[in-house]
Order: structure tokens, then C-alpha cells, then sequence
């Protein structure tokens, strides 16, 4: 008999009638215990239905997906929610449902949200000052516009610094709170928006401070469990702080998740996780990002609608959650519909416009008739999403190969780079500093595989505690585009970011190329290379 083996009800029936009381009563509440496991289970996920049977054109979606794929756009996920149900999902290959994604800033609501559950608890409020949390780290003197600073100061990115500090603080000093006080105040906080990252990482440090708890750990109970995200991890500075505007890491599903409580106005299976009140205050419009700004641009922007707690108002009375390169969690109140979606893209106004081009067209107030053949063709769509590995160029593989290069001196400290292909794999050892990092790469495909080598990210140069994110998941692929011309492609896919290096052989020389896939074809960092084996 299998070990997951259930028996039937009916059995167990059975079986309690032929016992004692004692035995009936221990069977009666394992069966309780067994339907409460099962409810469970079914309530930390969403059911799943047909677009037509909630009102959504599966044509129109398909559609999108169509106008996706010839954008200039990378999509690795995407979700849609109507009424609560999943109506359409899908990864492109080598991404998958159970992998997490870097969220970069949509990690900024979840913080917000931290922020909302502290307010419930009476913890704090938006107009405690912002300096009563830190006597230990403020400046000898404290102006005025400091003292002043607000919990919603920081909530609207409103702080009123004349620029955002987050690089410079991120990459230079280990003590991010104290260097963010330490700055000087141009402007009156809450009246001029400034898109502050730290102003983030500072209501992070605020929850850490009143609940001594990092934002990850207090939300646990709060919102990860009772929706049933799990897995998640969160990074952290040399203060052991969550970093707050970014650095937080789910599943697509979770994404959608907290789209659907904020869509609920704080509910969620019947009970009020976070309070309708502060749903609304959280998501509606506190601060414009470009006052006198002309009305027609305004009307083609999703960047000038209005800004709230950690969260953007959209066009077509949406709000969202949004990170760099296209992370996005579109709460869509007067569709009952949510987006989520992953991607890398250069121009993130021009993804949200094909949400607006073609999903929104395909929403309807009631049930549409069903249509089988778009039902069907959608999910064969859906089914075949995926992303091409590396291609080759030319019939010429060049079989076995296997040669060691020397590596001048260059920014990204690598000293060697050992290249082994045979049998449709190329085994590559790249020597960097002290460590070396063993990756493998396959032709036509994409080949699955881990490293402790950090992937490429904005954040990259901050000084933080990465070691929570090794190893890293990585996707590799490779081929040859001449005779002479190896690319190898590096996806580390719990992120959106794609390392290329491609090596150029002459003789015993090696000029290798590598570039990141958000500087889109800058920034490429050239290595010179020598044969030494």
C-alpha cells in the first residue's frame, strides 16, 4: 500500500462503528484533524477557472501574450486573477512556478504592509517623528526639517533630501540608519516627492526597532502564514536590518497573493488580516510625483498618477506594486482583478501598456459564452512559453575543447577562465579573487545547475549579508556563433538578470566580452586573456 495512502470515509465509518468509544472518538478527531489539513490546504491557494466564466476574453489574453513575445520586453511570469480565481498563468521556460523572484522594489508594499500591521498593534503611528525611534544615531545637531520628519514622510518618499542617498549609502557605509539621519534636509518633508529607497530601509528599521523583529520575521504570522507564502528570504545590511526597498524574494503566486488581501480591503478567508481602514489609506493618493506636469502627459503616464503608502496609483483607478525591470502587482478594484507579473524590461511603461492595450479590453462585467477552441488555445500558449538558449550559428561545434587563459588585471578580479566543452557541455572554472566557481553550460537547451558566485543586480555593491542568497539557481546554455566566437549564456533565474560572456579565440589569445543583461548592450566589461595550458 502507498505511504500517502487516504482511506475512504465510508471506511473509516465503518471501522469506528466495530470499536469501543475510545476508539471512536480517537478516530472521529483524526478525520477533524485530517478535513481541517485539507481545508487548509485549500485555502492558502487559489481555485482556478476559465476566462469566459469570469467575465475574460481568453482571446484577449492570448493576444497579449502574443504582443508580449514580439515585444522588446522578457517576460518570466505572469498571473491573472478575476473574481479570486486563477483565469491564466504561465512561466517562460527555464522559469518555473515554484522558483522565487528577486522583486526589487515591489518589495517596498511589503514593507508598507509591516507598517500597517505595526499601526493595528498600536506600535507606532504615521505621525511619530522619525527621530524618536533612533536617540543613538542621530547628529550632534538636529534641524528643524529633521526633527519634523514623519513615519509618513517616509511611507509617501517625501523626506525632502534634495537626492537619493540609497547608493551612496548602500555601497559606502555599514551604518545605513545613522548615515541616513546624518543627511542634510532641502526641503520641507512631505512636500516635495523624491523616490528614496532608504526611505524604505528606514520604516524596515523602524518595525525592527518597535517589534525586535526584522520586517520578515513580524510578517511570518502576520501575512506569510495566514496566506501560505513560504520560502521567502529577504536581505539584510551588516546591521542585520531587512533592507526593506528591495532585497525580498517569493513566488509569482505570493505576488498575487498580496495583490488579491489588498484587494479584499485586508481580508482573507473570512477574516480581517489587516484593517479595511488602512487598505484605503495605504493605496490612495497621498502625493503627486510631477505637479504642473502637462495633462496629456500625465494621461500616458502610470508614473504620474499619484503616489501612496509604498504603493503607485495607475492609470484606470488601479494601484500597484512595482520593481525595477517589470516586477508587478496590478490591483485592478473596479475589474475584482489582479495581475502579477516578472520580467526584465528597459522600458517598464511600455509593458504596463500592453495591460492596458489588451487585458483590460478583455475584462467584462458578466460571464462570457464558452469558448472552448480560445480556452484550449490559450492554454497550449500558456504550455509553450519559454525563453531560447544560446543558438548556434554554424554547424561547426568544434567537438572537444579544452584550454586555460590567463587574465589581465580588471574590474571584475577575474584571473583565469578554464573552458572544457565536450559532449554538449561546456564545463567552465572562472577564478575570482580567492575562490573559483565551476559552471556548466548546454548547447540548445538550458542546463540546471547552482553557484556560490554572485549574479549580477543593482544592488550588487551594497554592502549587505548575501549569504542568505547562496547558492545561487542559475539556468546555462551555450553556443557557437563562429568558429572562433563561444557564448555562454548565465540566467540566474530567482532573479531577472542574465550574465553573457562571449569569448573570442585567435591563436593563444582570448578576448572575452561580458555583459549584464539590464545595461542592454552597455557597459560591457572587456577581459584580455593569455593560453597557459
Amino acid at each position: 500500500m502507498p505511504t500517502n495512502y487516504v482511506p475512504p470515509v465510508q471506511s473509516i465509518r465503518t471501522l469506528c462503528f466495530k470499536r469501543c468509544k475510545k476508539q471512536l472518538f480517537v478516530v472521529g478527531l483524526c478525520l477533524l484533524l485530517f478535513n481541517n489539513t485539507l481545508y487548509a490546504q485549500k485555502s492558502n491557494a487559489f481555485s482556478t477557472s476559465t476566462p469566459e466564466a469570469e467575465g475574460v476574453s481568453a482571446a484577449g489574453i492570448d493576444s497579449f501574450l502574443t504582443a508580449a513575445s514580439k515585444s522588446n520586453h522578457e517576460f518570466h511570469s505572469f498571473m491573472f486573477l478575476r473574481h479570486g480565481k486563477v483565469i491564466a498563468q504561465g512561466w517562460w521556460n527555464p522559469y518555473k512556478p515554484d522558483l522565487r523572484h528577486s522583486l526589487y522594489s515591489c518589495s517596498k508594499s511589503f514593507t508598507s504592509t509591516a507598517i500597517g500591521f505595526a499601526v493595528s498593534e498600536k506600535r507606532l503611528s504615521v505621525n511619530d517623528k522619525v527621530v524618536s525611534f533612533f536617540p543613538g544615531s542621530l547628529p550632534d545637531t538636529i534641524k528643524p526639517y529633521l526633527a519634523g520628519l514623519t513615519v509618513k514622510d517616509l511611507l509617501t518618499m517625501s523626506v525632502g533630501q534634495a537626492a537619493d542617498p540609497t547608493f551612496a549609502i548602500a555601497s559606502k557605509q555599514d551604518d545605513w540608519v545613522k548615515s541616513f539621519l546624518a543627511l542634510s534636509i532641502a526641503n520641507k518633508p512631505g512636500s516635495v516627492f523624491l523616490y528614496n529607497s532608504m526611505a524604505t530601509f528606514m520604516l524596515s528599521a523602524i518595525v525592527q526597532k518597535v517589534t525586535g523583529q526584522k520586517v520578515v520575521d513580524y510578517l511570518k504570522p502576520r501575512l506569510f502564514d495566514p496566506l501560505g507564502i513560504k520560502g521567502i528570504d529577504w536581505e539584510i545590511n551588516k546591521q542585520g536590518i531587512n533592507t526593506g526597498g528591495w532585497g525580498l524574494r517569493v513566488k509569482t503566486e505570493d505576488m498575487a497573493k498580496l495583490g488579491q488581501l489588498y484587494l479584499q480591503k485586508g481580508a482573507w478567508n473570512g477574516k480581517q488580516l489587516l484593517p479595511k481602514e488602512w487598505v484605503e489609506e495605504a493605496t490612495t493618493f497621498k502625493i503627486d510625483q510631477a505637479p504642473g506636469v502637462a495633462q496629456s502627459k500625465r494621461d500616458s503616464s502610470d508614473w504620474m498618477q499619484g503616489y501612496c503608502y509604498q504603493f503607485w496609483r495607475c492609470r484606470n483607478n488601479a494601484f500597484r506594486a512595482d520593481g525595477a525591470f517589470g516586477q508587478y502587482i496590478v490591483v485592478m478594484p473596479d475589474q475584482d482583478a489582479v495581475i502579477a507579473i516578472t520580467s526584465e524590461t528597459s522600458n517598464m511603461q511600455e509593458e504596463l501598456n500592453l495591460v492596458w492595450k489588451y487585458l483590460l479590453p478583455a475584462i467584462h462585467q458578466k460571464a462570457l459564452p464558452a469558448a472552448k477552441m480560445n480556452d484550449d488555445k490559450l492554454e497550449k500558449h500558456l504550455a509553450a512559453l519559454s525563453l531560447p538558449p544560446a543558438a548556434n550559428s554554424t554547424n561547426n561545434t568544434n567537438g572537444t575543447f579544452n584550454k586555460t587563459f590567463s587574465i589581465e588585471p580588471n574590474d571584475l578580479h577575474i584571473s583565469s577562465i578554464t573552458l572544457n566543452v565536450a559532449n554538449n557541455i561546456c564545463h567552465v572554472t572562472l577564478k575570482k579573487d580567492t575562490a573559483s566557481y565551476k559552471l556548466d553550460f548546454e548547447t540548445g537547451k538550458w542546463l540546471p545547475g547552482k553557484t556560490d558566485m554572485q549574479g549580477p543586480g543593482l544592488v550588487s555593491a551594497a554592502r549587505e549579508d548575501f549569504s542568505l542568497l547562496v547558492p545561487y539557481k542559475v539556468e546555462g546554455s551555450y553556443a557557437w556563433n563562429d568558429s572562433q566566437t563561444l557564448q555562454l549564456k548565465l540566467r540566474y533565474i530567482e532573479s531577472p538578470h542574465t550574465e553573457t560572456i562571449t569569448c573570442h579565440f585567435n591563436n593563444q589569445q582570448l578576448t572575452a566580452d561580458v555583459e549584464y543583461s539590464f545595461t542592454y548592450g552597455k557597459n560591457k566589461v572587456a577581459l584580455q586573456g593569455k593560453l597557459i595550458n
